[in-house]
C-alpha cells in the first residue's frame, strides 16, 4: 500500500509540471552579411527572418519551433569553408546558402560525403545529380539561352560582354561563345569581349573598346559595386544601349542607390516570381502563392525582388520535407526527398527534379525583366523563356 501511494504521488507531481517546450529545429545558414555581396546577405537574412516567423506562426516544424541561425561568410570562398567545416561538425541534415557563385563553389566539395543538404542561393553552380547541394533558380547557362532569343527578337544581334575574372565571371564566359555557335543563333555576334578585376578603379578603357564595336546591347555579367562603375563608365562614355546584367543585381534597392547613372534600358534574366500584370499566366498554384508572397512582402516593408526570391521557395520547401519526415530525418532522407519530387508548387515556378536534378526549374521558368525606374518595380519585357510579349 505505501509503494502504491508513492507511486501514485510521484504520477501527479509529473503530471502536475508543466510540459516542456518542444526544443528549437535549427537551421544553419550562411550568408555575405559583410564584406562586397553584403548587400546580397542583408536582404536575404531579412527576408529569412519573415520566413522564420511565418513558419512558425503555422505550427513549425511538427511543434519545434523554427530557428534560422545565422552565420556571415564576409563574401569569401575561405570564410564560407571554414563555416561550412563547423556546421558539418555537429551533423544538421539540413542548412542553407552559401550564397554567390564564388562560395557556393568553395562549399561544394565539402558536401560529398554525409551532407548536410545545402541549398545554395546562387544560380551560378551547377551540383552533380545525387549530390548534397542544390541550388537555386535558373541554371546560369539557360537564363543566357533566354537572354540571346529576347535579343535576336528584337533585332539585336552583335553583341558585347564585359565580365568579372571572379567566380561570377569566369562561370559564364565559355557559354557566350558556345550559343554563338549554335544553329538558332548563327546571326549573333560577341562583337567585344572585355574582362575587369574587382579591384580595378575604372573600367574606361574597356568601355572604350565596347564602344568602338558598334554593338546593339551589353551584357555585363556582375555584381553590385563592380557593375555600377560601368554603368558609369557608359554613362561617361555617352553609350546609350540596352544593358543585360545578372540577377544578383535584380534588387529595388540596389537600382535606387544607381538611379543617377541606371542605362535606360537594363534587363535582367530571372525566375516568373515577379508580378506580370496579366502579360502570361502561369499554373494557378504558382499564381497563388505568388500573391501570398507578394502581400507578406508589401505588408513586412520588404520589396519584391530576387535577393528575396531567391530564399523564399528553398527555405518552404525545405520546411515542407522536414514535416514529412520529421525532425530526426537524415541528410540522406532529406536530399532523396528532395530529388523525388516532380510538382513542388512555389513562386518562382512548379519544380520537378525528376526531370532536373539538384534545381527543379529551367528556361521555361524564366522570364526577362525590365526595371521601369518612375514605378520603382520590375516588369515583364519576355514571356517564360523569352519570347517577345
Amino acid at each position: 500500500m505505501i509503494r502504491l501511494l508513492c507511486a501514485l504521488g510521484i504520477a501527479l507531481l509529473v503530471s502536475a509540471a508543466p510540459a516542456r517546450a518542444a526544443d528549437d529545429f535549427v537551421l544553419p545558414t550562411i550568408l555575405p552579411i559583410t564584406g562586397n555581396a553584403a548587400f546580397i546577405g542583408k536582404a536575404r537574412q531579412a527576408t529569412l527572418q519573415l520566413v522564420e516567423g511565418l513558419v512558425n506562426q503555422d505550427g513549425g516544424i511538427n511543434g519545434h519551433p523554427l530557428r534560422i541561425e545565422f552565420h556571415d561568410d564576409q563574401s569569401t570562398p575561405q570564410v564560407t569553408v571554414q563555416i561550412t567545416n563547423s556546421i558539418q561538425a555537429s551533423h544538421p541534415s539540413a542548412m542553407l546558402g552559401a550564397s554567390i557563385t564564388g562560395t557556393c563553389s568553395a562549399q561544394m566539395p565539402l558536401l560529398t560525403r554525409a551532407g548536410p543538404v545545402a541549398y545554395c542561393f546562387s544560380p551560378g553552380v551547377h551540383p552533380p545529380k545525387g549530390s548534397y547541394m542544390f541550388s537555386v533558380g535558373v541554371d546560369t547557362h539557360e537564363q543566357i539561352i533566354v537572354l540571346f532569343r529576347a535579343m535576336q527578337q528584337r533585332g539585336w544581334h552583335r553583341i558585347a560582354v564585359i565580365t568579372s575574372t571572379d567566380a561570377t565571371g569566369q562561370e559564364v564566359d565559355e557559354v557566350f561563345g558556345a550559343l554563338t555557335g549554335m544553329p538558332e543563333f548563327k546571326d549573333m555576334e560577341i562583337v567585344s569581349a572585355s574582362r575587369f578585376n574587382l579591384n580595378d578603379v575604372t573600367v574606361a578603357a574597356q568601355i572604350e573598346r565596347i564602344k568602338d564595336s558598334h554593338p546593339d546591347a551589353l551584357i555585363a555579367w556582375t555584381t553590385g559595386t563592380a557593375v555600377a562603375g560601368i554603368f558609369k563608365g557608359l554613362l561617361q562614355a555617352g553609350l546609350d544601349i540596352p544593358v543585360v546584367t545578372s540577377n544578383g543585381n535584380m534588387s529595388n534597392d540596389v537600382m535606387r542607390q544607381f538611379a543617377d547613372f541606371l542605362p535606360h534600358t537594363l534587363l535582367i534574366s530571372s525566375s516568373v516570381f515577379a508580378q506580370h500584370d496579366g502579360l502570361f499566366t502561369l499554373d494557378p498554384r504558382v499564381e497563388a502563392r505568388q500573391k501570398v508572397y507578394y502581400d507578406t512582402m508589401r505588408k513586412a516593408g520588404l520589396p519584391i525582388d530576387y535577393l528575396s526570391a531567391a530564399v523564399w521557395d528553398s527555405t518552404f520547401l525545405l520546411v515542407d520535407v522536414l514535416r514529412r519526415l520529421g525532425v530526426q530525418a537524415t541528410a540522406a532522407q532529406v536530399r532523396d526527398d528532395i530529388a523525388g519530387q516532380s510538382d513542388f508548387a512555389g513562386i518562382n515556378g512548379v519544380y520537378d527534379f525528376t526531370r532536373v536534378p539538384q534545381r527543379g526549374l529551367d528556361a521555361s521558368d524564366c522570364v526577362i525583366w525590365r526595371w521601369d525606374a518612375p514605378h520603382q518595380a520590375w516588369v515583364a519585357f519576355s514571356k517564360p523563356g523569352g519570347a517577345k510579349l
